[in-house]
C-alpha cells in the first residue's frame, strides 16, 4: 500500500513510520500544519523534520507556507472547538494531497500522541475520507509513545513543548486557567 502520512513533527513520526514500514507500506510524508505558532516554532519543527527525513530516508512533501491568518480565521471565536477545526484543516489537506499523489490511503501521526483527541481525529478523518473518496488508514500508534520519545532523544531531535497553536502554548505555560487574570502593581 502506498500511504500518505500526515506529519505533525519529527518526533511523532518515528514510531508510526517504523510500524507502517514494518507492515510493508510505502510511505510518503506530508507536512502541513497551519496551527504551529509562532513562526520560529514552525520553522524549527519543519527544519527538524527535514533533518529526520534524511536520516530515515523518507520522502516528505512539505508545505512551507506559514498560514497564521488562515488558522486564526478558522478558530478565533471557536477556541473551545479549536482542536476539531485544526484536525479538519490538516486532514482535509492530507486527503487532497493523497488523491493528487495517487496514494492508496492517508493517515496521520496525530494518532501517536497521548495528548490528542483520538476519537475526534478518527471521526474527522473518516468524514474527510468520504468527502475526498480516498480511504483513511486507522492505526492506534499510542502504544509506541515512550519508544518514540526515547528514539527522538537518542537522535537529538528538537522536541517541542506544546502541541503547536498559540492556545496550546498558553495552556502549557500558564496553568492557572483561562479565567484568572494576572494583574500586578508595579511599585516605584
Amino acid at each position: 500500500m502506498n500511504l500518505l502520512l500526515h506529519i505533525c513533527c519529527a518526533p511523532c513520526t518515528i514510531y508510526p513510520l517504523k510500524v507502517l514500514r514494518g507492515e510493508g507500506m510505502r510511505i510518503t510524508g506530508f507536512f502541513y500544519n497551519p496551527n504551529i505558532h509562532p513562526y520560529l516554532e514552525f520553522k524549527r519543527r519543519l527544519d527538524t523534520l527535514k533533518e529526520y527525513s534524511r536520516q530515515a530516508d523518507l520522502a516528505v512533501i512539505c508545505d512551507e507556507t506559514y498560514y497564521l491568518r488562515e488558522f486564526l480565521r478558522a478558530v478565533v471565536g471557536h477556541e473551545d472547538e479549536r482542536c476539531g477545526l485544526c484536525y479538519t484543516l490538516r486532514l482535509r489537506e492530507a486527503a487532497r494531497v493523497a488523491r493528487k499523489e495517487k496514494c492508496d490511503a492517508f493517515t496521520t501521526t496525530l494518532l501517536y500522541s497521548r495528548y490528542q483527541q483520538h476519537e475526534l481525529i478518527i471521526k474527522t478523518a473518516e468524514d474527510i475520507a468520504k468527502e475526498y473518496s480516498i480511504p483513511f488508514y486507522y492505526r492506534d500508534f499510542r502504544e509506541g509513545w515512550q519508544e518514540g520519545i526515547d528514539r527522538s532523544k537518542a537522535l537529538n531531535l528538537y522536541r517541542q513543548p506544546y502541541c503547536g497553536c498559540i492556545y496550546s502554548e498558553e495552556e502549557r505555560y500558564d496553568r492557572r486557567g483561562q479565567d484568572v487574570r494576572n494583574v500586578r502593581t508595579i511599585e516605584r
